[in-house]
């Protein structure tokens, strides 16, 4: 891959949720689809954009797992 001028690409270690807070929500996501085994492509599809749906109603819950200390008021979006 040819990264343009300008552009630095920076690579995160694993499981550093201090550094990608969503990954903090993955088993909020996961949680609609554990243990369901026969679900076709488009029906995880369903479950999880309904699941996310919810999740965006839930603000406090998404801001009490991401927002870390560090993390800008300003950055917070009310979804």
């Amino acid at each position: 891959m040819k990264i343009p001028e300008g552009l630095d690409l920076i690579y995160l270690p694993a499981k550093s949720p201090e550094l990608q807070p969503a990954e903090c929500l993955w088993p909020l996501t996961n949680e609609v689809v554990a243990n369901s085994s026969s679900l076709s492509l488009d029906e995880l599809e369903e479950l999880l954009v309904f699941r996310c749906q919810q999740l965006m109603k839930q603000y406090d819950l998404i801001q009490g797992l991401t927002g870390f200390h560090w993390w800008s008021q300003t950055r917070a979006v009310q979804l």
